[in-house]
């Protein structure tokens, strides 16, 4: 049975978010061109995740969740310049940006114990 990994199901969920939001800006707020790259920085996010748990080495993986790491940063961004433009209420960008940083601490975490464990060994089965 396969154990729980949290930053997996949370980058989902975040992603599920953002394509509703995206869809929100688009059809709400007639607004194409920042929630085009909200879209593609907040789902990559879980991409690069499931990407590093395919990583055949300790090396492949820390580098897939430094990407996820750089665009959950890059969402942060993207949702504090919709929030700073009116395209989000305060209320809305609060609640995205908790998730964002939520995400973007966790992922620094798993980089930072991957590198006191010393990362870049084989991850094959044993």
């Amino acid at each position: 049975m396969k154990s729980e990994n949290v930053i997996q199901e949370k980058s989902f969920a975040f992603a599920i978010r953002v394509v509703r939001l995206h869809k929100y800006l688009r059809e709400e707020k007639r607004e194409f061109v920042l929630s085009k790259q909200l879209l593609r920085s907040g789902t990559s996010i879980g991409a690069n995740v499931e990407e590093s748990i395919g990583g055949q080495t300790d090396r492949d993986f820390f580098t897939k969740i430094a990407v996820a790491y750089k665009e959950a940063r890059e969402t942060r961004y993207w949702l504090r310049l919709l929030q700073a433009t009116d395209y989000l209420s305060p209320v809305q960008a609060e609640s995205m940006l908790a998730d964002a940083d939520e995400i973007c601490r966790i992922l620094a975490q798993i980089q930072i114990t991957l590198q006191e464990s010393g990362g870049g060994k084989s991850r094959a089965k044993k």
